[in-house]
């Protein structure tokens, strides 16, 4: 078999009816030099033979035993024994489309600022339509196409599809890949490949059909859970942006912004005020936090204001606010939801 250019670490559980599409799916790529390790991680229906199935039929295919261990032992088994240049992401449910990976290694080797990238995606299910939300995040993620503009959103959700990303092995590797935690694995990875310094952004190209089911691990681990992603954001400000003992603002004094607040403080960053709109709140103090208007807030003075609003309109339209009154974002302020 030839050198693989790109490996494909594919961790599938219990996914006998979908899995020989997912590969078979990379397969058929344009980019032939491939190298698929597909991690049965415990499963008690016919993946495996699936997969064995696949293998005898494409010595491309590898099976890997992951013991039923969870999907960053299946990623970091399979991440052990990749020898290529790039490593690829899939999952077993999903469906490349023919341009993925020859697309994404394009554009690794335009951009050596960049550790990896993602593509646009098209959400898909079999038994109902999309939710809005969950249309409404793809279109932002499939808005991310350039590396400064990822980085400008990195705090506001997960900015990659995981199963879409191809990344470049040395990075991944030095960075130490996926971590175990009681936390979103791929988003904490995107923000420790940023806080190292590297560049990531997504292909305009839509190359990945995405499958949104009622079983997604998103929706039943609560490592997914939005207080967990909150989590991971703050620490990644408190070692990043608020390093140094910069104090913060956080705009926001309803549930989102109070648990970010919280887990700020956890990690030893300095809340000085919070910012809301709702009359019964300002003047007051919200766990020894004095609140503010936006009225009150002033010009930059040194502290980084978060803006923890999650309706999409409503942050568009205090960006412009703070951008018409002299804050620079990025500089004086970030968007955190």
């Amino acid at each position: 078999m030839p050198v693989p250019v790109v490996t494909v670490l594919l961790p599938a559980r219990n996914s006998e009816s979908t899995v020989a599409r997912a590969v078979e799916s990379l397969l058929a790529g344009t980019l032939s030099e491939i190298r698929v390790l597909a991690v049965d991680d415990g499963s008690t229906d016919g993946t495996r033979g699936v997969l064995q199935e696949l293998a005898t039929r494409d010595s491309r295919v590898e099976v890997l035993d992951g013991g039923g261990r969870g999907l960053v032992a299946a990623l970091q088994l399979a991440l052990a024994q990749a020898t290529s240049p790039y490593v690829a992401r899939m999952d077993a449910d999903d469906e490349a489309l023919p341009r993925r990976l020859e697309a994404s290694v394009a554009a690794l080797e335009a951009d050596y600022r960049l550790a990896g990238v993602g593509t646009s995606v098209e959400l898909f299910r079999d038994d109902q339509p999309v939710s809005p939300s969950l249309q409404a995040y793809a279109a932002w993620l499939n808005g991310l196409t350039t590396a400064e503009e990822l980085f400008r959103e990195r705090f506001i959700e997960s900015p990659l599809c995981h199963p879409s990303v191809c990344l470049r092995r040395e990075a991944l590797m030095a960075s130490g890949g996926w971590e175990h935690g009681d936390f979103p694995e791929d988003y904490a990875l995107w923000l420790k490949l940023l806080h190292a310094g590297h560049g990531l952004r997504n292909l305009p190209e839509v190359l990945l059909r995405w499958r949104d089911s009622s079983g997604r691990l998103t929706r039943t681990d609560p490592r997914y859970a939005v207080r967990r992603f909150t989590w991971v954001k703050a620490r990644y400000l408190a070692i990043g942006p608020l390093a140094e003992g910069r104090p913060c603002t956080v705009w926001g004094a309803g549930p989102s912004g109070l648990t970010l607040t919280r887990f700020l403080r956890e990690q030893g960053a300095a809340v000085e005020r919070l910012v809301d709109v709702h009359p019964r709140k300002v003047g007051t103090r919200i766990e020894g936090i004095p609140v503010v208007s936006p009225e009150q807030l002033g010009p930059p003075s040194g502290e980084l204001l978060l803006v923890c609003v999650g309706i999409r309109w409503a942050r568009e339209e205090i960006r412009a606010d703070l951008t018409a009154r002299g804050w620079v974002e990025g500089v004086d302020f970030l968007c955190a939801t």
